[in-house]
């Protein structure tokens, strides 16, 4: 119909250099605009006070709003899957904001206690202790029911809460998952100074190697800064290790390729590949306003994402699916049901692909390398 069959984007077709010149110009042309309007609208006093943004060859990626286009490629899945399901467990306990990680605040998101608000310079043991149930309690009973239903997935590993409790490492490891990084600590990147992020890229790669005998080979950071992509680009260049997967994106149902900051670029340097995530599909929206109230909530919207997505792939275009996960939320005996249901749901379907982010990462570049 309006002859869409016709159209055909390659998966790995990334922006040309017309359009990052044109992305370029036209971040140049919007400030030269908007300082003239705030010249004419604003007093002086407040166009001081107006951020003013400037485009960052070091740092900055395209935007592209055309992705996969009208025929998505067919990611062939391991034995003909109509979909690949990636499940993930965010693993920050201990790695929040606290006046005991030399913070000055106490930490108020993702918490039972929906609108709190940090305590400054003060420690909130309330918070601490329902951090401390996803460490202590929450974890294991998610593993659990995973290594029950015989099922991986990846672990988003905080490293300070790794650090704290080396033993989630290692019982991640027995059952097949991956343990990827969230960052060293689950905090707010985006204003921190670029050489501590960097100090704390490296810490966190080193102490994932310690536990595990291997680097993470991808990261989800979550509250990343405008320089996180660069220095995890240049960080593991320059210790030639292997930087597979990126998971700071929901843009779409399918990996592709990102072009990396073009400061970076020698002219034959590889993409970043994206395995995007998802907040949908996500239990933390049991804390946030107005969004699941009960278990029964979440598993219906899961069946639901999962069945779309199945029948897509049963009409010859296969995608992949997110599952967001976090001890301290899901390992609660309340909600924990809602998963075990679902991993039972996902378990009872035929070519289903049921993998590690490493994982399809690796089959995605093998059968649709960038070019």
């Amino acid at each position: 119909m309006f002859g869409l069959h016709t159209i055909s984007l390659s998966s790995s077709v990334l922006p040309k250099v017309s359009y990052l010149r044109t992305v370029a110009q036209s971040a140049s042309r919007y400030n030269q605009k908007h300082t003239i309007d705030r010249q004419v609208t604003m007093s002086p006093q407040l166009q001081d006070r107006t951020p003013k943004w400037t485009p960052n060859p070091n740092h900055d990626m395209p935007r592209n709003l055309i992705g996969h286009g009208t025929s998505p490629p067919n990611p062939n899945w391991p034995n003909n899957a109509k979909i690949a399901v990636s499940f993930v467990i965010n693993y920050e306990e201990g790695g929040e904001y606290s006046v005991l990680n030399g913070d000055s605040k106490s930490e108020s998101y993702l918490t039972e206690a929906v609108g709190a608000t940090p305590r400054l310079e003060a420690r909130n043991t309330n918070i601490e202790s329902e951090y401390d149930y996803g460490a202590r309690a929450g974890i294991w009973r998610l593993l659990r029911v995973f290594e029950k239903a015989g099922l991986k997935g990846t672990i988003y590993g905080v490293g300070l809460a790794l650090e704290g409790n080396p033993a989630v490492a290692k019982g991640c490891l027995k059952l097949g998952w991956e343990v990827g990084s969230h960052g060293w600590r689950w905090i707010d990147y985006h204003d921190m100074a670029e050489d501590q992020e960097r100090v704390e890229i490296n810490k966190c790669i080193d102490l994932i190697i310690a536990q595990t005998g291997e680097p993470p080979r991808g990261w989800y950071i979550g509250r990343l800064s405008p320089r996180s992509y660069s220095l995890l680009y240049q960080i593991y260049k320059e210790r030639g290790l292997e930087l597979l997967w990126l998971s700071d994106s929901y843009a779409d149902d399918l990996p592709y390729y990102q072009a990396i900051p073009s400061a970076l670029d020698n002219g034959n340097a590889d993409p970043f590949l994206i395995l995007p995530y998802s907040l949908d599909t996500n239990d933390f929206k049991y804390l946030m306003p107005n969004n699941w109230s009960s278990p029964d909530d979440l598993l219906k919207y899961l069946i639901g994402a999962f069945d779309e997505l199945y029948a897509e792939g049963e009409e010859g275009s296969p995608k992949m699916m997110s599952i967001g996960l976090h001890a301290r939320i899901s390992g609660r005996p309340g909600r924990i049901g809602a998963i075990r249901k679902f991993v039972e749901y996902v378990n009872s379907k035929s070519d289903v692909w049921v993998a590690t982010r490493e994982e399809i990462a690796r089959h995605w570049k093998a059968t649709h390398p960038h070019q």
